[in-house]
């Protein structure tokens, strides 16, 4: 089984997700129900998912993060990935969700960006 964790958190009125461990089929529940919640507190249509923890990828949690990004983007929303780490960037890469996506080294820069 693998180990895998998310965290919600509202920063400076930014929505985010924190991926801890490895994106598999087993995060698709989770995802969904993280991203409605953290959604809901916030006037926010930007959602950042901070890849910064997580050391895996494979094609169902490529699955699940095109699900939500799907959603967002329904909802008039704008996605951005912070944190990737070099193999994860390829993979976003290889699957094409980087031409979907913002991409930022960091949350801190994202929210910076975000707030200039």
């Amino acid at each position: 089984m693998n180990s895998f964790n998310l965290t919600c958190k509202i920063i400076k009125s930014f929505p985010i997700i924190f991926f801890d461990g490895q994106i598999t089929s087993e995060i698709e529940e989770l995802l969904d129900k993280a991203y409605h919640e953290v959604m809901s507190q916030v006037d926010s249509k930007l959602l950042i998912l901070d890849f910064t923890k997580a050391d895996y990828i494979n094609s169902s949690g490529i699955s699940s993060l095109i699900k939500i990004l799907k959603i967002n983007k329904e909802s008039g929303g704008d996605l951005i990935f912070t944190g990737l780490s070099d193999h994860i960037k390829k993979v976003m890469d290889i699957v094409g969700l980087s031409d979907y996506v913002k991409i930022f080294n960091t949350t801190d820069i994202a929210i910076n960006h975000y707030n200039n």
